[in-house]
């Protein structure tokens, strides 16, 4: 049995290795206006029914792992995710699990500022992660407080959310908000027990693997705050996976490190 951690080498340049969430719409938001209505919400209220779902079932807990104030003014292009989005505030919030998207309203999350002050939610939505497997990172707009002056501090799940197996409720999860200085990291890393079935849930377009599956043994799922994408707006490859180590432990101590096979999108 191995224990497996995931390591990962300091860029020599954030500023050129990254960008964040928001600029990268450009490359998504390409279909139809009809997709982006699916994976996103204008709704204030929560109309999601209370089922006595608990927030936590089989080992897995219904929890915030992230808030990221990524966006002080969204660009035009957010127009396309939700009508009005220039100029507001764009923070992405990262969860546990992917979640049922037919229960996601924009009512189901509170912001509040340094201040106490509660924030005013626009719109919710999923875009530009919309790979498979990736709904477990939604983007907040709406106007969360000046960065400088009454910055969101916390971001609560009020409404009934819930994961995308209909198992868990993360109404009442809440985060810190990490400021928008301290710019995207590397948050969670998790085994993916089986690689082949992540992405079978959820809306049709989400569904799938981009991963290689021949000759693979395990895979590790590697979580990012604020989205990251190459400065170049490509797919990582190669000499990024080169920038990943696993360090793995066998039940006697011994540890080695490994390099993975593929830097891919197992969901």
């Amino acid at each position: 049995m191995w224990i497996n951690t995931l390591l990962l080498k300091q860029f020599r340049k954030w500023s050129q290795a990254i960008r964040l969430l928001a600029p990268a719409t450009a490359f998504v938001l390409l279909g139809t206006a009809l997709f982006a209505q699916d994976v996103s919400s204008r709704e204030l209220e929560d109309t999601t029914p209370e089922l006595g779902l608990p927030s936590s079932a089989g080992g897995q807990d219904a929890e915030l792992l992230y808030a990221f104030h990524g966006l002080e003014s969204l660009p035009r292009v957010a127009n396309l995710i939700c009508r009005g989005s220039r100029g507001r505030h764009g923070m992405p919030v990262i969860f546990s699990t992917e979640i049922d998207l037919e229960t996601m309203q924009a009512g189901d999350f509170r912001v509040v500022t340094k201040s106490g002050q509660i924030g005013t939610m626009h719109c919710v939505s999923v875009l530009p992660a919309t790979d498979p497997g990736e709904m477990r990172t939604v983007l907040l707009i709406g106007d969360f407080g000046n960065a400088s002056e009454d910055p969101p501090v916390e971001v609560d799940v009020i409404g009934h959310l819930h994961s995308i197996d209909g198992r868990l409720d993360f109404r009442g999860a809440t985060v810190a908000v990490t400021p928008l200085e301290d710019g995207p990291s590397l948050i969670f890393a998790e085994v993916v027990e089986d690689w082949t079935l992540v992405g079978n849930l959820g809306p049709r377009r989400t569904r799938g693997s981009l991963c290689p599956s021949d000759n693979i043994v395990q895979a590790i799922r590697v979580t990012w705050a604020g989205g990251v994408t190459l400065a170049n707006g490509k797919e990582s490859g190669d000499v990024e996976r080169d920038l990943y180590s696993i360090i793995v432990e066998a039940e006697n101590g011994s540890q080695r490190t490994v390099t993975p096979r593929s830097a891919c999108r197992p969901g």
